[in-house]
């Protein structure tokens, strides 16, 4: 699920302020009403991770009132289970593609120096760690030379930790062994269960679900793998890591421009922001400018990836439709160290609960039905149509589990709310839309120079169903959030497009401009690391050949324990 960084990471997903560059420090007020801009000392300022605003301001009394919010959260998070997949899901897009999403929010918002305010934290790091960049500082941190980052190293200074998962006792199959590299790094020291589950990776979100859990340790695999690989050529290593870095920034990248962006947004808006350049959103910074972040992508259009979850997966032969059990959202959310107790017993909402302290062997993601390979050319690695994993498509529609999210996904355990709509995940997204007086959709559409949703546009269809009343106030001032979902819906296809797709795209391209290893800026960069040589000659990187190259093209890697 997309989402917003939070500061500190203790607070995760608990934003309760944001720095716009310009205005302030806008603080969560703690009642209903927006947050009044606060003066920031220059030292202040740089502490705090850079947001802009790409549209005005929304008006009082054009955001919604609490009643407001909590029917319309309401409405929006009423699709029922679907055995076997949703009644909408999205045709095309696998699943993992969801999370992966995931994955890139973290990388475009960590704070990669919020742990370490009191220390000895220069300028340009307190910029860098805080520009928001897709530049994988959420795999890499500040790099092994780092005094605080080294932990995340091997003892070579190059390759990344990886973790071993945990034997299933009893078990009399491969489940009953720890594998190696299967789980992420973890503490593995401390006096409670929940400091020895702890990631050691330098974005703990990344280990809020298990989904993008394990797309992150795939992603240790390939940057491990390329070292090993140049290693082997005779680099020396004075620049290997360096070298590994820039390759593995650069192919990401690529599959981001090439394979993930055109799954999400309307490809003609893709062409042109990738082909002329940016109109609206930062389109003519200086060298020296670092890229901030617009409130409009963090706080709503970028939290599209909420609309693309599922309810329950076909995990591995093991958690599927006639196996143990299907992998519903509340067990992806458990088996995590951030989120959960990577345990199957023990209260989800008690860190220090359950047996195990890293991940059940058992709990392994087979890959082959989160992403599509024989797309990519590896029949060999096709499941069955119904046990392979499409999103939802993008619309006006949650699943129901997210009315309900454990206290552990934003950073609430162990005393939760004690309204229950807080919970709601798209409550609290319209609330925080709120508390920065964010553009509505018909002011950014206006903003954006895109023709805006007309009213019928709100009548009920397969989304949300409003009421004549919502359905009134939303034709004239809707959250931005629910606006792109509804765009989506009627005119995208289940594809972002007007002021979801150009504030999306806009921003990807910025982010990637502004990494320190750029293919915007090296525009004759092409891949090298696929895998299959006729992909490779066709300039092709997807999502797949990243997974292939990190695991050695080997199935029983893909899917350890087995079909």
């Amino acid at each position: 699920m997309f989402r917003a960084a939070s500061e500190p990471q203790s607070k995760r997903h608990v934003r309760n302020s944001f720095f716009v560059v310009g205005e302030g420090l806008l603080a969560d007020p703690g009642t209903d009403e927006p947050a009044e801009a606060q003066a920031a000392s220059s030292v202040a300022a740089l502490r705090k991770f850079q947001f802009s605003r790409l549209g005005p301001k929304a008006k009082p009394e054009q955001l919604l009132n609490r009643a407001q919010r909590t029917e319309l959260a309401q409405k929006m998070t009423t699709d029922p289970p679907g055995p076997g997949g949703q009644p909408n899901s999205s045709p095309g897009v696998p699943a993992g593609f969801t999370y992966l999403g995931q994955f890139v929010d973290h990388d475009l918002t960590l704070d990669a120096t919020a742990v370490r305010l009191e220390e000895d934290v220069t300028v340009q790091q307190l910029l860098q760690g805080r520009s928001p960049a897709l530049d994988l500082d959420s795999l890499y941190g500040l790099g092994p030379d780092n005094r605080f980052d080294r932990r995340f190293y091997e003892d070579d200074g190059i390759r990344l930790k990886s973790g071993t998962t945990q034997g299933i006792p009893g078990a009399n199959d491969i489940t009953k062994d720890p594998l190696a590299g299967f789980d992420l790094p973890r503490v593995g020291a401390g006096s409670l269960p929940s400091e020895r589950r702890r990631p050691l990776i330098p974005d703990p979100r990344n280990d809020e679900n298990l989904v993008v859990a394990q797309i992150h340790s795939a992603f240790i695999r390939f940057h491990n793998r390329f070292v090993t690989e140049l290693a082997d050529k005779g680099v020396s290593s004075a620049v290997l890591f360096e070298s590994a870095r820039e390759a593995v920034v650069k192919h990401y990248q690529w599959m981001l421009v090439h394979d993930f962006l055109p799954r999400i947004v309307e490809g003609s808006v893709i062409d042109e922001v990738f082909g002329k350049g940016r109109k609206h959103f930062e389109p003519s910074p200086g060298d020296q400018d670092r890229p901030t972040m617009p409130i409009e992508f963090s706080v709503a259009a970028y939290r599209l990836g909420h609309s693309m979850v599922r309810d329950e997966y076909e995990w591995n032969r093991i958690f599927r439709t006639g196996g143990l059990t299907v992998a519903t959202l509340e067990l992806l959310f458990r088996f995590t160290g951030t989120s959960g107790n990577l345990s199957p017993g023990g209260d989800i909402n008690d860190p220090e609960s359950g047996s195990f302290e890293r991940l059940p062997t058992n709990w392994i993601a087979d890959f082959r039905r989160l992403f599509d390979f024989p797309k990519g050319g590896r029949a060999d690695l096709a499941v069955t149509a119904g046990e392979f994993n499409l999103t939802k498509r993008i619309d006006t529609l949650l699943v129901d589990p997210l009315a309900k999210l454990p206290l552990g996904s934003f950073g609430a355990r162990p005393q939760g709310p004690s309204d229950a709509i807080e919970l709601n995940l798209a409550f609290r997204n319209l609330t925080r839309a709120n508390m920065v007086s964010l553009a509505t959709g018909q002011q950014m559409a206006s903003r954006l120079k895109v023709k805006p949703l007309l009213a019928s546009d709100f009548d009920n269809r397969d989304g949300a169903q409003l009421s004549d009343a919502l359905k009134k106030k939303l034709v004239k001032d809707c959250p931005l959030w629910f606006y792109i979902l509804r765009e989506a819906e009627v005119n995208g296809g289940g594809k972002l497009t007007g002021v979801g797709g150009r504030i999306v795209a806009e921003v990807f391209h910025r982010a990637i401009e502004g990494s320190h290893h750029s293919i915007v800026r090296d525009p004759f960069w092409r891949p090298f690391l696929t895998p299959d040589a006729q992909r490779k000659a066709d300039g092709k990187f997807d999502m797949t050949d990243l997974l292939l190259y990190a695991f050695e093209s080997k199935a029983e890697l893909l899917n350890p324990l087995g079909p």
